[in-house]
């Protein structure tokens, strides 16, 4: 039996017409799929409702992807369960797609172990075009976009934070000015740039990439001396992206 296609689709990053930010193709994929697999299924329906579909949203079988199994041999099981039954179209033949709440699945996004099983079962995977909030920060920021490491949230407790952001400082120094990229709960962004501010050498270079494809986007980059001069409380409740470089 042919198997179908497991279709990655990439999310909007934030509220905006979605053919100023996806191609043709990836929107005629989204329109035409009845089955999926998505982070949360709110914001899931949201989104699939701005494609303006041919059948009611009601009729798509739409399905949360599992949380990451943890060392439980129970989790671990029900979790192998669970990604095996949304497979179990494509498996069937039918094609499936997998959502996550913004941006491109499996990139600081869930998604990958449902695509590692499909591997294995010989299911075909498609990756369609769209933003990756970690990419488009990267060719902005006028960094190193031949060596760099995505590094996702940093400690949350002040002393853990400025000893992380001293590694990855250090890390950047050491591997020819490599990029060190990291994200934040949006609502902390302020309290992650005074610690940046407070930890790092004055001549380290930093990228705040917020509302990437957003009308109110900006993307700057400045030295840490230079960043103690902006008002961070600007950037707080704002999606964004951190670069560092020393």
């Amino acid at each position: 039996m042919t198997t179908g296609t497991l279709h990655l689709v990439p999310n909007l990053l934030g509220a905006v017409a979605p053919e100023t930010v996806l191609p043709t193709q990836t929107l005629d994929v989204a329109r035409r799929l009845t089955h999926w697999a998505v982070e949360t299924p709110k914001p899931a329906r949201a989104f699939l409702k701005t494609l303006e579909l041919p059948r009611p949203i009601a009729e798509l079988d739409i399905r949360p992807l599992p949380p990451l199994s943890s060392d439980d041999p129970a989790s671990a099981t029900e979790t192998t369960d669970a990604l095996a039954a949304l497979l179990a179209p494509c498996l069937a033949g039918t094609d499936l797609g997998i959502l996550t709440d913004a941006g491109c699945p499996g990139v600081a996004d869930p998604g990958a172990p449902l695509v590692a099983l499909a591997h294995r079962c010989g299911v075909s995977v498609k990756p369609l075009i769209g933003p990756s909030s970690l990419l488009l920060a990267l060719m902005a920021a006028g960094m190193n976009g031949q060596r760099f490491t995505f590094h996702g949230y940093l400690p949350i407790p002040e002393d853990a934070r400025a000893q992380t952001l001293r590694r990855l400082e250090l890390e950047s120094r050491q591997q020819q000015r490599a990029t060190q990229i990291f994200i934040e709960t949006p609502y902390r962004n302020t309290a992650l740039l005074a610690t940046i501010i407070r930890a790092l050498h004055p001549d380290s270079r930093l990228c705040v990439a917020a509302d990437l494809t957003l009308p109110s986007e900006s993307v700057i980059t400045r030295s840490v001396r230079e960043w103690r001069t902006v008002n961070a409380a600007s950037y707080q409740k704002r999606p964004a992206i951190f670069l560092l470089q020393s």
